[in-house]
């Protein structure tokens, strides 16, 4: 019984930014729970040297390259995907960033902002789950059933000083996801799903600089943060998966409009 709960056997599903660090880890978690893989993302070569790692360990996965801010391209990526595999259960919004001029350094104040990079910033995380999820969510509501992740952050909840964009984008990520959770369920039925992750402070691409001096040792910022977090560490990619393969699986049949902390108890120390 319990095997079968997590088990997400023939079912298909759609990560966007999955070729980023921690899209790329989801995608391998859920293959290995027995999905069918479609990766989105920008980057091609990325997307198909990762197709053809989870090919190699008997998966099936194609990669679609489109950007999750144009809706033309996401609507081609989603025939591409209903030509493949004949249907879509699942969506991962992994997709956002952060973007220099929407951070206020040491340096510099709030009047400093960039506005435009804020708008950017914006964007990639809140239309970057929006839209993915109206082009890709209509399936769902045809087959009515269906489940969507959204990728939140700590900085939702609990605003972190300097990524004023970034926090601000997240935080609309979360009331997106209570939102949609409502209108699928009224007008869909009790088979479409809605929850978000906030992972906690995990090592990107994104954020290595901001984390990790030229030598490897920890910034100010990275100290804070560990001692902040009572696994006094920075998570690891694989340790999304367990909650991910939840959420997507029947053994969250009854969870909807959630938002999930992965975080190694950031979210509950009060730093006493």
């Amino acid at each position: 019984m319990i095997s079968t709960l997590f088990a997400l056997h023939q079912k298909v599903a759609v990560i966007t930014g999955g070729t980023g660090v921690l899209g790329s880890a989801m995608a391998q978690g859920l293959a290995s729970a027995g999905a069918k893989i479609a990766l989105i993302g920008r980057r091609k070569d990325v997307g198909e040297s990762l197709v053809n790692k989870l090919k190699s360990n008997g998966h099936e996965a194609i990669s679609v390259q489109a950007d999750v801010l144009n809706e033309v391209e996401l609507t081609k990526a989603n025939d591409i995907i209903l030509q493949t595999f004949g249907r879509l259960d699942i969506l991962v919004n992994a997709a956002g960033g952060n973007l220099p001029g929407a951070t206020i350094s040491q340096s510099k104040n709030f009047f400093d902002l960039n506005i435009n990079d804020f708008k950017k910033v914006v964007d990639l995380n809140l239309i970057g789950t929006v839209l993915p999820s109206k082009i890709f969510g209509k399936q769902m509501a045809l087959q009515k059933q269906g489940v969507i992740v959204n990728i939140s952050s700590m900085a939702a909840d609990r605003p972190l000083t300097r990524v004023v964009g970034y926090a601000a984008s997240k935080s609309a990520v979360d009331n997106f996801t209570k939102w949609l959770c409502i209108e699928m369920v009224t007008k869909y039925g009790e088979g479409i799903r809605v929850n978000a992750i906030a992972p906690g402070f995990f090592l990107t691409d994104q954020n290595r600089a901001l984390l990790i001096n030229p030598d490897g040792s920890l910034t100010e910022r990275a100290k804070s943060i560990v001692q902040n977090t009572p696994f006094a560490r920075f998570g690891k990619p694989e340790e999304l998966i367990g909650t991910l393969v939840w959420l997507c699986s029947d053994a969250s049949a009854f969870v909807t409009g959630i938002v999930v902390p992965v975080d190694g108890g950031f979210s509950a120390f009060s730093g006493v």
